[in-house]
């Protein structure tokens, strides 16, 4: 059995992501009784819309995520089989991590995810017109290879956009998010105490997530190498929020084995609005 690979990216992945209606979305979040969901089905009869989902999906978050991009107008978050340019310059985030740090992460490490990502979607024959995020929910028919070289690609898109300049400071007061925040987790510091023990307490390498559940409730959590909650696979499952990258070649060079330090000082950096967008776009 081949082992899941660690700083060494192999793997590829591709997906096709069903159109669903809204009605679909809702009835997948509806609460565990199934009286409600009897009567969604005969509602839904009765209008003529075709529940497009089965009952089995209900028990994976992960997919009732992924349906809920269709749902509620997510397209603008879907990840590709390419990589992105950065939004911004090497330079651009230097009160926390270094130019040199940017330059090696993202055009040797995340560049040979979305290489590997391809060629090994090209073998599989993955239809890379469609999203990314259909693979990953469905990761356990695939080889370690898709895992490792998917999960590594969608991290990273993600976790560039994650920080921004001139990011740092609170979600934007009065905001759905920080009131989910301060809601979920008692106030905003115990929620970056929490999230930072999720970075620091990952053991080797791995990421910190902030995630909505299938109840769209925020938890936070960690995955082990380029794992993520939209996988199958993965022991957090739902909609990736906030993405933190605790592997040591997002931060040796600055900070060595510090990682604690690389945590505290990304707090300055991060893109409150972006992260907004996504939960908002969930909720």
């Amino acid at each position: 059995m081949e082992k899941v690979q660690k700083d060494d990216p192999e793997g590829i992945t591709s997906f096709s992501f069903n159109e669903v209606t809204s009605q679909s979305f809702n009835y997948l979040f509806m609460e565990n009784h199934s009286t409600s969901r009897r009567k969604f089905i005969a509602d839904s009869v009765k209008t003529g819309v075709g529940i497009a989902v089965g009952v089995s999906a209900i028990s994976s978050p992960v997919q009732a995520c992924n349906i809920a991009k269709h749902a509620t107008g997510l397209s603008q978050f879907y990840t590709g089989f390419t990589q992105e340019p950065l939004p911004y310059a090497y330079t651009a985030l230097e009160k926390s991590i270094d130019s040199m740090t940017m330059e090696i992460h993202y055009s040797r490490h995340a560049a040979a995810y979305a290489t590997n990502l391809r060629d090994e979607a090209t073998a599989k024959s993955v239809d890379m017109t469609k999203p990314l995020e259909d693979v990953l929910a469905v990761i356990s028919k695939y080889t370690p290879k898709m895992r490792n070289n998917g999960g590594g690609h969608y991290n990273h898109e993600m976790f560039w956009k994650c920080m921004a300049p001139d990011g740092g400071g609170n979600p934007p007061s009065g905001g759905k998010l920080l009131t989910a925040i301060e809601q979920g987790f008692g106030s905003y510091d115990t929620f970056k105490t929490q999230f930072a023990d999720a970075g620091k307490n990952r053991f080797g390498s791995g990421w910190a997530w902030l995630f909505l559940d299938s109840d769209k409730k925020l938890r936070i959590g960690s995955t082990p190498n380029q794992d993520n909650p939209l996988m199958d696979i993965s022991d957090i499952k739902g909609f990736p929020v906030l993405a933190l990258d605790v592997w040591e070649h997002a931060y040796y060079l600055r900070y060595q084995n510090k990682r604690a330090d690389y945590i505290n000082a990304w707090w300055n950096v991060v893109n409150w609005n972006y992260v907004q967008q996504r939960f908002d776009k969930m909720i």
